[in-house]
């Protein structure tokens, strides 16, 4: 196996997470192709929701993850399996939501299937990213008289309950 391969796809993906999470939109482009996919499954939007090419992908989670939602992605456990210019991999990833103007809390668990190719610069980056769900749960924030949003680096307030 190509271990120098294997751990730049294992840094692309960490790379694609950290980024949705920092909101860090121009640097989250160079993690996917231009003709990436994605479908996230998830029960908060309905149906699964699909989308096609890397500024579609970029559009919606501009759109949904502004600064009222709070997010940590955290993926472990790949299982990669590498082709020449070519890779598949299945991540176990878990991931809490701090939606602050809804004042809800979403903890959840899925199994990423993704699909990776080395791009003609060398880099690999993530031709397909996706996942559905193993579960989701809701909490709302007025349930949780304690809770105390002490830190949150886009808003200019805090956020507490009474």
């Amino acid at each position: 196996m190509d271990l120098t391969a294997l751990e730049e796809i294992k840094r692309v993906k960490h790379r694609y997470l950290r980024c949705v999470d920092l909101k860090r939109w121009d640097e989250l482009a160079d993690t996917l192709t231009p003709d990436a996919t994605a479908g996230y499954g998830t029960p908060t939007y309905g149906d699964p929701l699909t989308f096609t090419g890397r500024d579609e992908i970029l559009g919606f989670l501009r759109d949904k993850l502004g600064p009222d939602i709070i997010t940590v992605h955290m993926a472990a456990q790949p299982e990669i399996d590498i082709d020449g210019d070519t890779a598949q991999g299945t991540w176990c990833f878990e991931d809490t939501v701090i939606a602050t103007e809804h004042r809800v809390v979403i903890k959840g668990a899925a199994f990423y299937e993704d699909r990776y190719r080395r791009c003609s610069d060398g880099a690999w980056r993530i031709a397909h990213t996706g996942y559905t769900r193993t579960y989701e749960a809701m909490l709302s924030l007025d349930d949780l008289p304690s809770f105390q949003l002490t830190a949150n680096r886009w808003a200019s307030t805090t956020l507490t309950n009474g």
